[in-house]
């Protein structure tokens, strides 16, 4: 197993506290190859989780189509929940790596950009539903000074944690 599968390892177990009734995205942030955070998607501490009707989005997911209604939700996502865990503990950020069960969206991606993460490793992918968003997003992605690059393992739990039903 090399070091991006061990961490992505990490990645799926801490995705397993994600409380999101579409997606569940477990994210590790490392630096200088130790971890220094971790984050699941759910809603901010003290809120209903979404399992439990916390969030609209989640509550009625037929009104919203895939990638929509980001304004309406609740949750905090992965990686945004790991940089914010690590400023809350004291951990610098800058010059860490990200490793996300999910390709980071556009906010994520921002949020890490500004963070100065130097790169981001993903096993699903995940592209924008609009031709000239995906664009957009992809010309933010290419920032990362050591890039973005998808891992490829097997991942056993990839219906669950993608909210594919059966």
């Amino acid at each position: 197993m090399n070091r991006h599968e061990y961490y992505m390892n990490i990645a799926m177990a801490v995705r397993k506290k994600a409380n999101c009734l579409g997606r569940k995205v477990g994210g590790v942030m490392v630096k200088d190859n130790r971890i220094i955070s971790t984050g699941y998607n759910g809603t901010p501490e003290g809120i209903t989780n979404c399992t439990d009707g916390g969030c609209v989005r989640c509550r009625d997911r037929a009104a919203y189509k895939a990638s929509v209604g980001y304004d309406v939700c609740i949750c905090v996502h992965a990686e945004q929940n790991a940089i914010i865990s690590a400023a809350r503990f004291g951990n610098p950020v800058e010059g860490s790596v990200v490793y996300s069960t999910l390709r980071p969206c556009f906010d994520c991606t921002k949020a890490m950009l500004q963070a100065k993460v130097q790169a981001i490793y993903y096993l699903h992918d995940w592209k924008h539903p609009i031709g000239e968003l995906q664009e957009q997003y992809e010309v933010l992605q290419a920032q990362f000074p050591e890039g973005v690059h998808q891992v490829v393992m097997e991942d056993p739990e990839a219906d669950w944690a993608n909210g594919v039903t059966s």
